[in-house]
């Protein structure tokens, strides 16, 4: 339902995307293969800026505080330091391994305030900025020093009030180069201020990829989403013709998403003519689906969990004084999201069933499915940095 955040592809992609012919999708065993999930998940996901969460709701926006965060199956611990600033690191201890702080069963604790990192296994202490300040019984070894031993960084930065981490900081490019695209079409909703004012968590039986595939293209809306559709007439037609740069228009008399189209929220305040009756959204590889109404925003964070396995964090985002009013109820917005997204995760789930049929090998891209649709001009190169774009 999205335009996606990726950048213009090449020559002989956008000859591609030209094609009126069908085009092959990604093969079957890069949604079912757990081999393939953990190449893909080491080489793709561990290699992206990551989105973990509101820096909010991380309790990350004071000094001295820390969160532990997952970031496909890597404990990272995120801090910030005395003036604030933040730091992330693997939550591995560099003497024998210990996670400084313990998550078991993947359920890291609750944000809280740090002045430092102790080990709880042998009490070597690090600084929140990851540095070795004190390793017990040391001080007579030759040639021991402390600054080399000081915790494996992780990169850590924010956007629109989100938190990103990148596992393996040597490859990252800038973050703020990643989203300057989307943050260009966004600019004039408040998304750093917004507060969450209701979360769904959804478990889907299905590859994270199946859902990314599935937010950015309309086609499937007019048979699964008949709400939606009645909201957005033009989602009806396959998704064709949208116009994105200016936002999607609703019928006539509505203007955001809710169950009536209309809500006693204020638009934000910033918006152009178009964004205050219409409506836009973004896809932030790999895993941040921002979807932005006049008055409110719906962030979802995906946290794939295996080849068949995604856990989705819904957060709907308002602004701090509508959240602040003694009246203040989002369910107006909070019943259709979960209602359309409940449709999405069940058609989503039934690929994934479908997909692992030994009856499918792959799947097909029609020609309204054009570049901006088409994950394979995301996925590919980043599995093989030698390639630029799907095979012809």
């Amino acid at each position: 339902m999205t335009q996606s955040a990726t950048g213009r592809p090449g020559a002989a992609v956008e000859q591609l995307a030209a094609s009126d012919r069908l085009q092959p999708a990604l093969p079957k065993q890069m949604y079912v293969d757990p081999a393939h999930w953990e190449v893909e998940r080491e080489r793709v996901l561990l290699d992206s800026w990551f989105c973990v969460g509101r820096r909010d709701a991380l309790g990350l926006d004071g000094p001295q505080r820390l969160a532990v965060v997952d970031v496909v199956g890597e404990s990272v611990l995120v801090t910030t330091d005395e003036s604030g600033t933040l730091h992330a690191a693997y939550n591995v201890c560099r003497h024998r391994g210990s996670q400084l702080v313990p998550v078991e069963d993947n359920a890291p604790p609750a944000p809280c305030a740090a002045r430092s990192l102790r080990c709880p296994y042998h009490s070597w202490t690090y600084g929140l900025d990851g540095r070795l300040l004190k390793a017990p019984h040391t001080e007579g070894i030759t040639g021991f020093d402390p600054t080399e031993f000081g915790l494996q960084p992780a990169g850590v930065g924010t956007w629109g009030g989100f938190v990103f981490c990148h596992p393996t900081p040597a490859h990252a490019r800038p973050l703020a180069d990643e989203t300057a695209d989307v943050g260009a079409r966004l600019a004039r909703y408040p998304l750093t201020s917004l507060v969450s004012g209701r979360r769904f968590t959804y478990d889907v039986r299905a590859n994270y990829k199946v859902l990314l595939e599935n937010y950015n293209e309309c086609y499937h809306c007019g048979p699964v989403h008949p709400e939606l559709t009645r909201l957005v007439p033009s989602f009806a037609g396959g998704g064709t013709d949208l116009d994105w740069d200016n936002g999607v228009a609703h019928r006539e008399g509505a203007w955001t998403f809710t169950m009536t189209g209309t809500t006693s929220r204020r638009p934000f305040p910033d918006l152009d003519e178009h964004e205050r009756s219409r409506h836009k959204g973004e896809l932030v590889y790999p895993n941040l689906f921002v979807s932005c109404s006049a008055d409110h925003v719906a962030a979802f964070v995906l946290r794939p969990l295996g080849a068949h396995r995604t856990r989705v964090e819904c957060d709907l985002l308002f602004a701090p004084d509508e959240v602040d009013r003694p009246n203040f109820d989002p369910d107006d917005a909070g019943d259709l999201w979960d209602l359309v997204n409940r449709q999405d995760w069940a058609v989503c789930e039934s690929v994934q069933r479908g997909m692992s049929s030994r009856a499918y090998t792959q799947g097909w891209f029609a020609p309204m499915e054009d570049w901006s649709l088409d994950i394979r001009r995301w996925l590919l190169p980043r599995l093989d940095p030698g390639r630029v774009g799907p095979d012809e």
